[in-house]
């Protein structure tokens, strides 16, 4: 890992760090990392895809408004939804607007850093691209369960967002996959390039994109590896 870009382990985000707007958030997030510290280990990942699910969004679980099952929605950014899908999947969601505001950006995929012999064992494969790419993979992967709905991931505790081990490349945008309602919004964020990125690859194409503003002359050092691969070797070599 390269110490002037990257560090073993990230500083956790505070809730002043996180954009009190669904789709900043979920631009925001791209990047960053999801830490969740098991008691077999910790699994680590850079979030390479979200979707935003906005207050006025029929798509959004608060759209018909509270209910004891998405009450998570409604709190301060930064706290997790976490609901069952399909009777077999946990969906991770980061609550996205000021407190009585539901609203939240739904975590798609990342890119395993670290604890990946956990995630392996946890989805009985080893093939690093399926590990956590689509949202249900990612919350098998990472051992998040309904248990974890109303976590608060900007405060001292197990399940958390840190800032980014490298910056993100471009980000580019899409309308979210597997809905009906709203189907046309264009609502989903990922990392161009990133082979961890979910969804079919003639979506990832049609996309449009902004690339992160790059100071003049910058150029990454020639002995980086900007891979996913090499990121998570990096990651393992520095983490304490």
């Amino acid at each position: 890992m390269h110490p002037r870009h990257e560090s073993a382990v990230p500083a956790r985000l505070r809730r002043t760090d996180l954009p009190a707007d669904t789709v900043a958030l979920a631009r925001f997030l791209i990047g960053k990392t999801l830490v969740h510290d098991l008691p077999e280990g910790r699994v680590a990942g850079r979030i390479v895809e979200t979707e935003a699910y906005l207050p006025d969004d029929p798509a959004c679980h608060a759209f018909i408004g509270q209910t004891r099952r998405n009450r998570s929605l409604f709190l301060e950014r930064g706290h997790a939804y976490v609901y069952f899908s399909y009777g077999c999947w946990a969906l991770m969601n980061v609550a996205s607007e000021t407190a009585g505001i539901g609203a939240g950006v739904l975590l798609r995929a990342i890119e395993p850093l670290e604890g990946i012999p956990i995630m392996e064992a946890r989805r009985k494969t080893r093939r690093l691209l399926d590990l956590a790419r689509g949202p249900g993979r990612l919350s098998a992967a990472m051992g998040i369960a309904l248990a974890d709905d109303g976590r608060d991931l900007c405060a001292p505790g197990p399940l958390w967002l840190g800032e980014a081990v490298r910056p993100p490349g471009k980000v580019c945008v899409s309308v979210r996959i597997g809905i009906t309602r709203a189907a046309d919004r264009q609502l989903r964020f990922f990392e161009a390039g990133n082979p961890f990125v979910s969804g079919p690859a003639s979506l990832n194409r049609r996309t449009t994109g902004r690339s992160r503003p790059r100071e003049s002359g910058a150029r990454p050092p020639p002995d980086r590896d900007h891979s996913a691969a090499g990121t998570a070797l990096r990651w393992r070599r520095n983490a304490p």
